[in-house]
């Protein structure tokens, strides 16, 4: 692939945008072709409807791969569309080639709304408003946008039986829809009222899932057919916070999604030991259910890790896997490591406080509030 046009294509702001006219827009919006891409005639043949997911950078690349080999796993009769931002590298485009029947080059679009971001801890959202361009692909009737940190459990294409605007509600707020699995219809003229109700009023909360909800406004209000069930957008941070109702309702669960600042190729896996390892102490890595973050990662190991080993070749790159060597390092000369210093016991807490620690939203995932010992105290009262 030889294309270098992304390194001209600026970043803009929502007070940019009405600069642009229409015309300019939708031409910064590229198909990349490549002469080897993937194409199977025998399972396109919804042609006119797509599942569409946005990657500003490599490592939504790796999430956008996941989800595509999941979507194609489960038998998806959709094309699969991949939006990517210009500081996708030329290999992971190679890549997302083989498992998507189109790649499209699209201008990142920045809120640059920090007050709103710092409020979520998330100033890594701004760039989500890149999404809006999904509305310019008219070459299709109908299309699903699925965040690049989904991946489905099962065959999902009955969501394009829903309608504009259908989504799941977020589980913050549940009047609000979440914007990580939606139903959109392609239009210019959505299209570019998205892009001028953006830059005349902004996101109330910086990404792109205020803007949307503000546009669409009647969500909560108007058609309950366009509210699609929980199981379709099912965020790996709500399990903990109604685990009875997870235990119930979770084995119907159709699509996971990893919401939050830690995602699962921020960690790293053990493939001779089956074990995803983080290198953080961040409380969000234990939001993550550990099923699904296996299967996560082991969907990663067989399937796209070595698409990416085939497109970078001899040129290094982040595969997220521990190399046998580092752990090898862990077990030599066991006689003179130092022995790990014992951690003090955790001080004792009264239930009042322990009550209070959990309505501020301050759990002890390792602790005494870990997954396991949840299930366990749930499992004694439903005995």
């Amino acid at each position: 692939m030889t294309r270098k046009m992304w390194d001209l294509i600026p970043v803009l702001d929502c007070s940019q945008l009405l600069k642009l006219c229409p015309s300019q827009c939708k031409l910064l919006i590229c198909p990349i072709t490549t002469s080897g891409a993937w194409v199977d005639s025998a399972r396109r043949t919804m042609s006119d409807e797509a599942f569409v997911t946005l990657a500003t950078n490599d490592s939504y690349a790796k999430g956008a791969l996941v989800l595509g080999q999941s979507l194609r796993n489960h038998n998806t009769t959709r094309n699969l569309v991949a939006l990517v931002g210009p500081h996708v590298a030329e290999p992971c485009r190679d890549a997302l080639q083989s498992v998507f029947d189109e790649v499209r080059l699209v201008d990142v679009m920045d809120s640059g709304d920090t007050a709103h971001l710092s409020l979520m801890k998330r100033p890594d959202l701004g760039v989500t408003l890149t999404k809006l361009h999904c509305w310019s692909l008219t070459h299709y009737s109908k299309c699903v946008f699925m965040d690049a940190d989904t991946m489905v459990l099962s065959n999902v294409d009955e969501l394009f039986e829903r309608e504009e605007l259908s989504a799941a509600p977020d589980p913050g707020w549940p009047d609000c829809f979440n914007s990580g699995v939606f139903v959109f219809r392609p239009s210019n003229e959505t299209y570019e009222k998205l892009l001028q109700f953006c830059s005349e009023n902004g996101s109330f909360d910086g990404g792109d899932q205020g803007v949307l909800n503000s546009f669409f406004n009647t969500w909560a209000t108007t058609d309950i057919s366009k509210h699609l069930p929980f199981i379709y957008n099912l965020s790996t941070v709500s399990i903990y916070s109604y685990l009875p109702a997870f235990k119930q309702y979770g084995r119907d669960a159709k699509v996971v999604h990893f919401l939050g600042k830690v995602k699962p190729w921020n960690l790293a896996y053990d493939a001779q030991r089956g074990e995803v390892k983080g290198h953080s102490p961040s409380p969000d890595v234990y939001q993550l259910h550990p099923d699904y973050l296996l299967m996560w990662w082991r969907l990663y190991s067989k399937h796209v890790l070595p698409l990416l080993q085939r497109a970078y070749g001899d040129a290094p790159f982040d595969s997220g896997f521990i190399e046998e060597s580092e752990e090898d390092k862990l077990h030599q000369d066991p006689v003179e490591q130092p022995a790990p210093a014992t951690a003090p016991p955790p001080p004792q807490i009264s239930s009042e406080e322990r009550k209070q620690l959990w309505e501020a939203g301050q759990m002890d995932y390792m602790g005494e509030d870990s997954f396991d010992n949840i299930e366990r105290k749930l499992d004694s009262f439903l005995k």
